[in-house]
């Protein structure tokens, strides 16, 4: 779509970033959303919200000089309406096509690579651990991960590659070295920043059990085990093994206060347990994330804050805006962690969405198994993240 040459509109239409938008989003103004991408590329993944309407009309629909009637009726002419695409250029015809005609119209620059280049930080406030814990948020794909910051140093808990720079700037930012760099497991759905990290000098810290399945650099990493501890300032990270969503799935416990569960629970949901071995390890992998689960996690106070390494339009987030919720409020609304478990199982095999697009090249790469640059990392990830066991809510209300 990008690459073709498009007619020139009379008029100039305004860009906006997706900070702006999503700014407008967050503010919980009424947003009206043309996506100008293919009917299969909206379906799969597009922007939502609350206060969103999202239309779907495919640029080609305007590319003749006279533009179908059902096509211009389909757009609000009374409403402002911001244009988009995969990259920005054809959003930025449709626009102009439209404000040609009178619509009030901008389109998104750089599309939904723009978008999909957000990451936000939020401060944890029900953190009672040594220092600080933020929670950064990648709305595109609902991928979370977090930084803790003590005294003069910090960690950084399931990276992005796509946001290496980002983690070095934040700690320069805030006058703390970046000590270390967890993985929880070998992700499915992005590019881990994790080998990123340890060439720029920071220690990479994964999982002894995830590095069995075919880590070609295990020997450039500190690889831990269940129990193990670190220390960042005064606060400590200890290793919870908790296997079920993949075979090294590792949760960190953070000072006391918030278990990072990587892909094993989310405060909507529980892990799906198809992406290592396919539906035909899933059984044996749900009853092993059951054990996890029962026997790892719920042991754990209540009041402990759950942190997983994803959100999805089902989860709410708390009053200071990160995806946690303690321990205790997942036992009495989640009705997965109540289970025996054989309904456990069944439950969680019954209703698995479509697999990540792209995960067999992205778990290949973050194996060390396939060598890709930053651009074709980025193209790669590009989508929602589906490693949960359900699209909708496994909960009671």
């Amino acid at each position: 779509m990008e690459a073709m040459d498009f007619p020139t509109p009379e008029s100039n239409v305004e860009s906006i970033t997706p900070e702006s938008l999503k700014a407008r989003i967050d503010r919980g103004e009424d947003v009206t959303v043309l996506d100008a991408r293919m009917a299969g590329d909206y379906e799969e993944w597009r922007i939502d919200g609350e206060t969103v309407e999202s239309i779907n009309v495919p640029y080609f629909e305007f590319l003749d000089e006279e533009i179908d009637d059902d096509v211009l009726a389909s757009i609000p002419d009374d409403e402002h309406v911001t244009v988009l695409c995969a990259k920005g250029g054809a959003s930025e015809y449709v626009a102009g096509a439209l404000a040609d005609r009178g619509y009030d119209v901008d389109h998104l620059e750089e599309g939904m690579n723009g978008w999909a280049s957000i990451y936000e930080a939020h401060e944890v406030s029900e953190y009672d651990g040594s220092g600080t814990l933020l929670q950064y948020q990648r709305p595109s794909s609902g991928c979370l991960g977090y930084l803790v910051y003590d005294d003069d140093e910090a960690a950084v808990i399931d990276p992005l590659r796509a946001f290496t720079d980002r983690y070095l700037a934040d700690a320069e930012e805030l006058g703390v070295e970046l000590k270390y760099a967890f993985d929880t497991h070998i992700h499915a759905d992005h590019i881990s920043g994790l080998r990123n990290l340890g060439a720029a000098g920071v220690e990479a810290v994964l999982p002894e059990a995830a590095a069995d399945r075919g880590v070609t650099y295990a020997d450039d990493v500190t690889l831990t085990t269940d129990g193990d501890t670190f220390e960042v300032g005064d606060a400590t990270i200890e290793t919870v093994f908790t296997p079920g969503h993949t075979t090294g799935m590792t949760s960190y416990l953070v000072d006391g206060s918030l278990l990072a569960t990587g892909d094993g629970l989310f405060i909507e949901s529980v892990a799906r347990p198809d992406l290592e071995d396919g539906d035909e390890g899933a059984p044996d992998a749900a009853r092993m994330l059951y054990d996890s689960l029962q026997n790892r996690v719920l042991t754990l106070d209540d009041d402990v804050l759950v942190g997983g390494a994803h959100f999805s339009d089902a989860a709410k987030a708390a009053e200071d805006g990160t995806y946690t919720a303690p321990i205790g409020e997942l036992k009495s609304r989640m009705d997965a962690l109540s289970m025996d478990e054989a309904d456990f199982v069944e439950l969680v095999l019954s209703d698995m969405p479509p697999r990540p697009a792209n995960y067999v090249n992205i778990i290949a790469t973050n194996l060390g198994q396939e060598e890709i640059d930053d651009e074709e990392a980025f193209t790669l990830e590009l989508g929602p993240n589906n490693c949960a066991a359900s699209q909708d809510a496994l909960t009671s209300d």
